[in-house]
């Protein structure tokens, strides 16, 4: 998915500068619940994938270090997918958005870099998303994102996300919000 390498060439400063905007305003139409015009910056082909990460030790390592594409994952989503999801959030019976979540979504340390293939871009982001509902209720979760961004006719989209989180184990009881 991304190329681990030294020899990254990063991209123009112009090409940057619309990376950043373009994570900027997903966090923001995340944040504000406009999962509709956020569905608009994905790509048709999209692989959204947290895998769920094991503590293994170093001598002892799955494929990718501490995760591995052919064990448990919290999300593995295709565009219909995550279609479903921000359908699911506006029925009457989605009981875990009444009263609704209140989010928070940060986006920094991105990195943007010129992909192999034509008109894509690898960006490699930390984000921290906080949720709140109810009184007292409140989670964080943070980690790190491997993006492949592609240039489309009417702009960046977003074609693979992985999402990397630190722990074994959720310190939530759901994963109500999209990372």
């Amino acid at each position: 998915m991304f190329t681990k390498s030294a020899a990254l060439e990063s991209v123009s400063q112009d090409v940057f500068f619309e990376v950043a905007a373009f994570l900027n305003k997903e966090a923001r139409l995340l944040d504000e619940e406009r999962f509709e015009e956020w569905l608009g910056l994905i790509h048709e082909d999209i692989h959204y994938w947290m895998p769920g990460i094991e503590n293994r030790r170093r001598e002892n390592p799955l494929k990718q270090g501490f995760y591995d594409k052919d064990h448990m994952a919290y999300f593995d989503d295709s565009l219909r997918d995550l279609q479903r999801r921000v359908a699911r959030f506006r029925q009457p019976s989605a009981w875990a958005e009444n009263p609704a979540t209140r989010n928070v979504h940060h986006v920094s340390n991105v990195e943007a870099f010129v992909a192999q293939a034509p008109n894509t871009y690898e960006v490699y982001s930390t984000f921290t998303s906080i949720r709140s509902r109810g009184l007292d209720e409140e989670y964080v979760i943070y980690g790190r994102r491997y993006d492949t961004l592609i240039r489309t006719e009417s702009g960046l989209k977003l074609l693979k996300r992985l999402i990397l989180i630190p722990n074994a184990t959720l310190s939530c009881k759901n994963i109500n919000t999209f990372l």
